[in-house]
């Protein structure tokens, strides 16, 4: 999309989507279309960058992690060009950690992968003031132990090594547990 295709009045309704799942992306971008947004689409950090820099969009929904680096580096980009901007950072490898840094850098909300359309639409334009609803069920103790590692992980860079010493864990035992999706609700 260029532009010249975005006219006035379409600004107000407009979406960037970051993601580097082709199929993916290619879904969402025709199902808030159907919802009356006008669709940017950028499949890598330095792509999503580029796109919020021109194109300044009023709201983006961003893949936390891609190929070429860390989504976040777009909600920064964006928040310099459009700090009233509505971003939802949307990720499969969600944690408490980066659900916190993706809120102080901007972001208003932060969804789990795989996120409908419906409840991407409804994070995008849900008010200031309004609350998420509880959930039905508290978090698992195997969640809340799986985000404690990946909240201790995330300090200690990534680095498995010092993780699993300040947990007190073997080493193959943590690469295990991270090798893992999180465990369900």
């Amino acid at each position: 999309m260029t532009g010249d295709e975005i006219g006035e009045t379409e600004i107000t309704r407009s979406l960037l989507l970051v993601d580097d799942d082709d199929v993916w992306l290619q879904r969402l971008a025709t199902a808030m279309g159907r919802r009356g947004f006008t669709v940017i689409t950028a499949r890598s950090v330095k792509d999503g960058v580029g796109k919020a820099r021109e194109f300044a969009p009023a709201y983006a929904v961003i893949d936390l992690r891609l190929e070429d680096g860390n989504g976040l580096d777009v909600v920064s980009a964006l928040r310099e060009v459009r700090p009233d901007g509505r971003i939802i950072m949307l990720t499969g490898y969600g944690n408490i950690a980066t659900a916190v840094a993706a809120v102080k850098m901007g972001a208003v909300d932060y969804l789990s992968k795989p996120a409908d359309a419906d409840a991407i639409e409804a994070a995008l334009l849900a008010g200031d003031t309004e609350t998420p609803p509880l959930p039905e069920r508290p978090m698992s103790a195997d969640r809340v132990r799986w985000e404690h590692i990946q909240r201790v992980y995330e300090l200690c860079n990534r680095n498995v090594s010092e993780t699993a010493r300040r947990l007190s864990m073997h080493r193959r035992t943590l690469q295990r547990i991270l090798a893992k999706h999180s465990p369900r609700e």
